[in-house]
């Protein structure tokens, strides 16, 4: 059987920029160079296909940006074409992330129609002051109209929840979850506010506008956040995703945890590929003209670089320690993490399984120091 990729696509264009976001994204005011933009997307699509060879298609995620700005039917064309180039026997999940306005409510139906089978909802909050903060183009009624009309168009939905707002209580927030998790959906990524440099939120905080949580504060959510959902029938199987069971995981954020190939197209999309059995991190230009003008030229708007073994496997341990079930130590023989972690295992914040370490309940909330401690 052929080995499996991944598919990546980013749709950079929003209605609008919210000041927490730091992704490359532009405003979308319908600019024509929009259909260029995708015709390039197509193309460096193929050209990757044809430089990786023969692979089955294991998922496809349409992230941004606002990728259900998309007309539907480029998003048929574009799955249809993964499709062809990367044939695959077997069902696979195909999400598409999209907002609760109406104006994306009305199409949620149209997208099904394309191949799309999991809808990622950034819902955000479903309080009106909480979504006008966060400088959301949706009020708390169209966030709970767009998950209703997704669960019946797709029936498999996402959503995305922020919290540890500026004056929010940890009770508040256990409300807001239990709330959210009473509307049926099958998944729940809860994310704390963090603050980028270049970003409105990050100029605000700055100025001394107001200050995110202190470490405490945050720990204190965090858990929080595990108690009331697993309360609720989700499971933490990742840092900050949670499903009702394992068949209701992101399949395709499972894949690249856990190191498949993947193939990333748009201005600004990584991927993963394996060539000749050396793993390498490809990135494309984020400008979306000098991405559009590199495609032309060459075919492709990446750079690629070859990743050395102890960097491919310090990645493969980044990854694979934010999953619940851990890291399977084979993919990391050269950094002996299960000497390095046992300092760690000795105070709780790891354990080992078998031939697997994973981070704790203690861990988890700390892992980016663990991280940090594991690979210096």
């Amino acid at each position: 059987m052929t080995e499996p990729v991944s598919l990546y696509v980013h749709w950079p264009y929003c209605a609008r920029i919210c000041p927490y976001c730091d992704f490359n994204v532009t405003r979308d005011r319908g600019q024509a160079i929009q259909r260029t933009l995708f015709d390039a997307i197509l193309t460096d699509l193929r050209t990757q296909a044809e430089a990786i060879g023969p692979r089955r298609l294991a998922s496809v995620f349409f992230g941004g940006g606002t990728p259900s700005l998309l007309p539907p039917e480029w998003v048929a064309d574009l799955v249809a074409e993964a499709r062809r180039l990367f044939p695959a026997a077997e069902p696979i999940e195909i999400t598409l992330e999209a907002n609760p306005t109406d104006a994306e409510i009305g199409r949620y139906r149209a997208f099904h129609q394309t191949g799309i089978n999991r809808l990622s909802l950034g819902v955000q909050s479903l309080d009106d002051d909480a979504l006008k903060f966060l400088g959301r183009n949706h009020s708390a009624a169209e966030a709970r109209r767009g998950i209703e009309t997704a669960q019946g168009a797709f029936g498999r939905v996402s959503l995305d929840l922020i919290y540890a707002l500026p004056g929010q209580s940890a009770e508040a927030w256990r409300k807001a979850l239990t709330d959210a998790a009473a509307l049926g959906v099958e998944h729940i990524s809860p994310y704390q506010l963090t603050i980028e440099s270049g970003t409105a939120f990050g100029r605000a905080v700055r100025r001394k506008l107001w200050a995110p949580p202190d470490e405490e504060t945050a720990e204190a959510f965090y858990f929080a956040t595990q108690d009331t959902l697993e309360r609720s029938g989700f499971e933490a199987y990742e840092v900050s995703n949670h499903a009702r069971g394992p068949a209701a995981r992101s399949q395709h954020n499972v894949l690249i945890w856990e190191g498949v190939d993947y193939i990333g197209v748009g201005p600004g999309a990584h991927g993963r590929l394996t060539k000749a059995g050396i793993r390498h991190a490809t990135t494309a230009l984020s400008d979306l003209k000098t991405y559009i003008a590199r495609v032309n030229e060459t075919g492709t708007g990446h750079d690629s670089e070859a990743l050395n073994a102890i960097e491919a496997q310090e990645e493969a341990a980044m990854l694979g320690l934010r999953l619940i079930e851990g890291l399977d130590l084979a993919r990391t023989p050269d950094l002996g993490l299960g000497t390095r972690a046992a300092p760690l295992i000795a105070d709780g914040f790891m354990a080992i399984d078998g031939n697997r370490l994973r981070a704790t309940a203690k861990g988890r909330v700390v892992l980016d120091r663990l991280l940090f401690e594991l690979l210096s």
